[in-house]
């Protein structure tokens, strides 16, 4: 169905510079998606161009050169960390008698391997067939078989048409049982609205410990591992700090890049970030990338609409950096940072007062927002 890599695939990775900066940390995440798909790295390419070739998005040169260092190491498949338009990739799967996977559908395909429940595994297929659409030629025919017959091609349908149709119902199948899905959220979300429940959303890059922070302040148990998007499915845990309520729910991590397919399947899911009181943005501290990082979480959440929602800058992984535990304040003593330790215990005592003085706040102002700006006030 997809093309994509599979578990021991030997790879080739691309890596192009077209002036965007921060090659090496672009370069590591992409193998770090290679090894969450189940691939292994076997050489990497790189190049410098001052714009994308309009048909092999790499030059004919270059193009030799992933040929040659496919033979050299007999990988199985060429992975380009950019995306590909659907002329470029079947212009360079013919030349180098290869599969060529591009970014996103590298990270739609992690995607697939991370759904546990069944709205997420339905968001995850909507997105697949929203990126496969564009690169349609044939292979959908098995689609019929959902609705329980034969002999629905209309007249004077072309074998493509047919199969486009066939994915366009399939599409609005999906969207349909979301949408039921997302009915039964907003009921959820009034009834908690109703009981002044301080909600609070863990956002960050994939990989920043967000589900390591969530385990460790609710005792959920859930999956957490040092891999690129080990949580997808949004979980969600009442959690008592002083004398108030807060529900947090720990969210699929972003990444730079974001397929836009993703954004739009998940829309439903990612509008609970959207719809929450506060938002703990946590940051890999011990990544020299990190200022990027912040800026893609920052992106992702404009595009959502929760660029508003106030936020607490959770500076996680201070085990690493040999930082302590503390929190900083502007000069109008609203908290900026929390820096803390998710694996190791420290500093989410003071994460707790944090977010029980917002829970406060909630309780004594229902239904408002703890601060207009992007940063919560603690009064000390």
């Amino acid at each position: 169905m997809l093309e994509r890599p599979g578990a021991g695939e030997r790879a080739v990775l691309v890596q192009l510079d077209f002036g965007q900066g921060a090659i090496d940390e672009r370069l590591s995440e992409l193998k770090l998606l290679t090894a969450s798909a189940g691939g292994s790295v076997e050489a990497v390419v790189f190049g410098r161009r001052p714009r994308p070739d309009p048909a092999l998005f790499a030059g004919s040169g270059k193009v030799e050169e992933i040929a040659e260092a496919l033979r050299a190491h007999e990988a199985d498949l060429v992975i380009f960390n950019h995306t590909l338009s659907p002329a470029q990739q079947r212009n360079l799967e013919r030349l180098l008698g290869h599969r060529v996977v591009d970014r996103t559908a590298l990270i739609l395909d992690i995607f697939a391997l991370r759904a546990r429940s069944h709205e997420g595994k339905l968001q995850v297929e909507l997105a697949q067939l929203s990126h496969l659409a564009t690169r349609l030629v044939r292979g959908w025919t098995h689609l019929e078989r959902q609705k329980g017959g034969i002999g629905l091609r209309g007249p004077g349908e072309t074998q493509l048409e047919t199969d486009r149709r066939l994915l366009g119902n399939r599409v609005k199948l999906l969207k349909g049982r979301l949408a039921k899905i997302e009915k039964q959220r907003l009921t959820r979300r009034r009834a908690r609205d109703r009981r002044d429940v301080l909600s609070v959303s863990l956002v960050g890059y994939t990989n920043a410990g967000k589900s390591t922070l969530f385990n460790a302040l609710t005792k959920a148990g859930s999956y957490a591992a040092d891999q690129l998007f080990a949580t997808l499915d949004t979980t969600s845990r009442r959690l008592f700090v002083g004398s108030g309520n807060v529900v947090l729910s720990d969210t699929v991590g972003f990444i730079r890049d974001l397929p836009h397919a993703l954004v739009a399947a998940f829309k439903a899911t990612l509008e609970e970030t959207a719809q929450a009181d506060l938002l703990l943005h946590v940051v890999d501290s011990a990544s020299e990338d990190r200022d990027a990082q912040i800026q893609a979480v920052n992106a992702v959440l404009a595009e959502i609409g929760a660029a508003d929602v106030p936020q607490i800058l959770v500076w996680n992984k201070i085990d690493l950096t040999h930082a302590s535990a503390a929190v900083e304040r502007d000069d109008c003593d609203k908290i900026k940072r929390v820096f803390l330790s998710a694996r190791a215990g420290e500093g989410l005592e003071l994460l707790r007062a944090a977010l029980a003085e917002a829970a406060q706040h909630v309780i004594s102002e229902p239904g408002q927002h703890p601060e207009s700006d992007n940063n919560f006030s603690l009064q000390q």
